[in-house]
């Protein structure tokens, strides 16, 4: 009885920390280190996803610009709204298995997205080219 209820809480402690992913963050520019678009993760099926939601002002910037050097479904859509991020699945400790999008290069990232264990308001997501990566930090907002 005290293994099966070991289990069971367990199992809920890994599942609420694969969700406490699920919210909406905050990017930030590699560069100038400024807020650059809000993205909404949320789960369907149990898969995560994201899409931008908001994009901060940014000086000679359109307000809603098209992802003009993505590919495929997503050529000429416009950014707010863009589905980003597909296809990532929990496996115990990180979502993996999907992929990002950079809406600015066209790029399609294999993605890894994860809680830092140390603060869970940020979240460390991982884009990877080959052998290459791609890391970013991005921070909960409501």
């Amino acid at each position: 009885m005290k293994f099966s209820l070991v289990f069971v809480v367990l199992f809920i402690s890994l599942s609420t920390f694969g969700q406490s992913c699920i919210g909406k963050w905050i990017t930030i520019d590699d560069n100038t280190y400024k807020e650059k678009s809000v993205v909404k993760l949320y789960r369907k099926d149990g898969v995560m996803y994201g899409k931008i939601e908001k994009l901060y002002p940014e000086k000679g910037r359109e307000e809603n610009p098209k992802c003009t050097k993505c590919e495929g479904s997503l050529k000429n859509k416009p950014v707010i709204g863009l589905l980003i991020i597909r296809g990532m699945k929990w496996n115990g400790s990180a979502w993996t298995g999907g992929t990002i999008v950079d809406p600015e290069s066209g790029v399609k990232y294999k993605a890894k997205i994860w809680l830092d264990p140390n603060n869970s308001k940020r979240l460390n997501v991982r884009g990877y080219y080959g052998i290459f990566y791609r890391p970013q930090t991005w921070v909960r907002t409501n």
